[in-house]
């Protein structure tokens, strides 16, 4: 991978729906999203507030031009903030995302995760496919990775059906975030297979 990427626009768009890199002033968001039982329960458990605003200065990093931080994801009609999406590096031994790998800008050994986290609200409306439609047309229209990789808790079956209906391939069982999760890939020839 190479990490020195162009400046990128980094607003994105669906017909639905726009993408804006996070702010600290989404602090709101955080809140709702991440001390919420149920958005984090199959993630890695929901955080206190305190955890939150504390980790919202390392949330809205970014690095590679800009191609690898969180998105907020607003409804284009409304303005109304539904969640966030990701591109970030993948933990393998680490329990949440490696904050320093996005400050030091070479992130060139790992792979990029794309995910999403969305308010209960949101579900069920085709948002999550959407956002992750989207973000993976970014990472490989903006950027010269040959992959993208995401992962989900067993359980969470929702979220599998969302990554396959995003193009992406089922490769079973892995290891990431420290545990054992499923695993998925989408490489940038299946990408534009897909496109053609």
């Amino acid at each position: 991978m190479n990490d020195e990427v162009q400046k990128v626009e980094l607003i994105l768009e669906t017909e639905r729906l726009r993408l804006r890199p996070l702010l600290e002033a989404d602090l709101d968001l955080g809140l709702e999203l991440l001390t919420d039982p149920a958005v984090m329960n199959l993630v890695t458990g929901p955080m206190t507030a305190e955890e939150v605003k504390a980790e919202m200065p390392d949330a809205v990093r970014r690095c590679a031009g800009g191609a690898v931080g969180i998105w907020c994801v607003e409804n284009k009609v409304s303005g109304e903030k539904l969640g966030t999406g990701i591109l970030l590096p993948l933990p393998i031994e680490a329990e949440d995302t490696e904050w320093d790998l996005i400050a030091r800008d070479d992130i060139s050994e790992r792979e990029i995760e794309v995910g999403y986290l969305l308010k209960p609200a949101a579900w069920g409306q085709g948002y999550a496919t959407e956002v992750c439609r989207r973000l993976l047309r970014f990472a490989f229209e903006a950027t010269d990775w040959p992959q993208v990789v995401a992962v989900t808790d067993p359980k969470h079956h929702a979220s599998g059906k969302v990554l396959l209906k995003s193009g992406m391939t089922a490769e079973g069982l892995r290891h990431a975030y420290a545990t054992e999760v499923l695993g998925y890939r989408i490489t940038r020839e299946a990408w534009l297979g897909r496109r053609e």
